[in-house]
């Protein structure tokens, strides 16, 4: 199979709020939600992992030139957890907030995701605050962690010594979860 990262199109909302459904239940956001962050929103930007024509995951980016970015959505099909789809979206959005000059990103949480947090953390994120509540209607808590972009890859990724950058841009081939 081959995992492409690409912009997301209106074509594909339909598989992208059938899996923010399955994922994030009651919590979804609506398909009419989704739609609007496609509209003419030159400070949005939305990425797919396509896998040979089916949606494996988005992610979401709120991201004005030269201010802080805030990572709005990623998430990858249940089936497809552990196979680098998320880090492959987590990583084209640091490089768009570094194409962009966005000093820092932020993100929300939820307190009981540790795999999300996991990830975050070895790129560079770090806890900086609690939303109580934050999560409806279940009330559930998140974790608001940020990254300073100006880190040096090596520290940034932790200590796998990956690299954190994305060199390739959208519709490039990327190997494979969450």
């Amino acid at each position: 199979m081959t995992l492409t990262l690409r912009h997301m199109r209106r074509s594909d909302l339909a598989m992208v709020a059938a899996m923010e459904e399955d994922l994030f239940g009651e919590e979804a956001w609506s398909p009419g939600m989704l739609a609007s962050e496609l509209g003419d929103l030159p400070d949005r930007f939305y990425l797919v992992a396509d896998e040979d024509g089916q949606i494996a995951g988005y992610a979401g980016l709120l991201a004005p030139m030269g201010e802080h970015a805030d990572v709005l959505t990623i998430a990858v099909a249940r089936p497809r957890w552990g196979l680098g789809i998320g880090t492959a979206l987590l990583e084209a959005l640091v490089a768009e907030t570094a194409r962009r000059g966005c000093p820092e990103i932020y993100l929300e949480v939820r307190v009981d995701n540790d795999r999300a947090q996991r990830l975050y953390r070895r790129y560079g994120f770090n806890a900086v605050g609690l939303r109580r509540g934050y999560y409806q209607p279940s009330g559930t808590d998140a974790v608001v962690m940020r990254r300073v972009t100006g880190a040096p890859a090596a520290r940034a990724s932790g200590s796998t010594g990956r690299d954190t950058s994305w060199p390739r841009g959208p519709g490039s081939t990327a190997g494979g979860g969450r």
